[in-house]
């Protein structure tokens, strides 16, 4: 059984058709991309795997569980995370306090214990300061730990978002084009991640990326999509060779 499977995704918005029947399986431990051109359905793929958009039919499978009718606050909850295109920073408050914002699904205690600040409240809050103290030793995040999201560097607040969602916990993490507006050094370090993402942490990776020499350096698997439809699935290699997805990207040649 697949690790997380999408089986004849589909959804219209009115008349308009942005998936057709798209499936494909994520095994433990890889990462897969999903790539194609402006338009191609990829960010819309997210939000159905994020419970946002209710399918139009097709279902959605977690672990050998189906997942589809599940309310969208669920989906942390059961492990999976996820970034986004346009970064979703709480920017007026601190690397650390954002971070802390990540761990609020593995909340425990009630709300009188926590007006209270009772022992096991303070437990808590020691277990979620050590949790995301960890994440900002991963990430190399320490010189930011305090600073306010605001007044940081684009490229920082990219890992800062990464860093959010890993506090969470998750088994697979959702990359919404990571790479998006970085410079190429930049792009470097966030290869670097995603990488050991992979081997150290043993989290599962599934990413939407436009640049194409990120998707060959760090994807066991890539899905070529045009307009909602599967072109192509594979090595990197063997997608971005083939003549459907040059088309798409290219156009088609006299």
């Amino acid at each position: 059984m697949s690790f997380f499977t999408a089986e004849n995704l589909s959804i219209q918005f009115g008349g308009v058709k942005a998936v057709t029947n798209v499936s494909f399986e994520v095994e433990r431990g890889e990462v897969f991309t999903i790539i194609g051109p402006n338009g191609a359905g990829k960010t819309t793929i997210f939000n159905l795997i994020s419970l946002i958009y209710p399918p139009t039919s097709g279902r959605i499978l977690f672990e050998g569980q189906e997942i589809t009718g599940l309310a969208p606050h669920r989906v942390a909850n059961l492990g999976i995370a996820r970034t986004f295109q346009n970064i979703e920073l709480f920017e007026h408050a601190t690397v650390l306090q954002n971070l802390l914002i990540g761990r609020h699904t593995h909340r425990t205690t009630a709300l009188w214990q926590e007006l209270l600040f009772l022992p096991p409240v303070r437990r808590a809050e020691i277990a979620h300061r050590e949790a995301a103290e960890k994440v900002i030793d991963f990430l190399d995040l320490q010189h930011y730990r305090d600073s306010f999201v605001a007044g940081l560097p684009y490229g920082v607040r990219k890992v800062v978002e990464l860093a959010r969602a890993l506090t969470t916990g998750p088994k697979l993490q959702l990359l919404d084009e990571p790479s998006s507006g970085l410079n190429p050094e930049e792009s470097d370090d966030m290869a670097f991640w995603i990488e050991d993402l992979k081997k150290d942490l043993g989290i599962t990776v599934l990413m939407v990326e436009h640049d194409m020499s990120l998707v060959s350096r760090v994807s066991d698997r890539v899905l070529a999509l045009n307009q909602g439809e599967m072109l192509a699935l594979g090595t990197s290699r063997e997608v971005q060779s083939d003549p459907r997805v040059i088309e798409a990207y290219l156009g088609k040649q006299e």
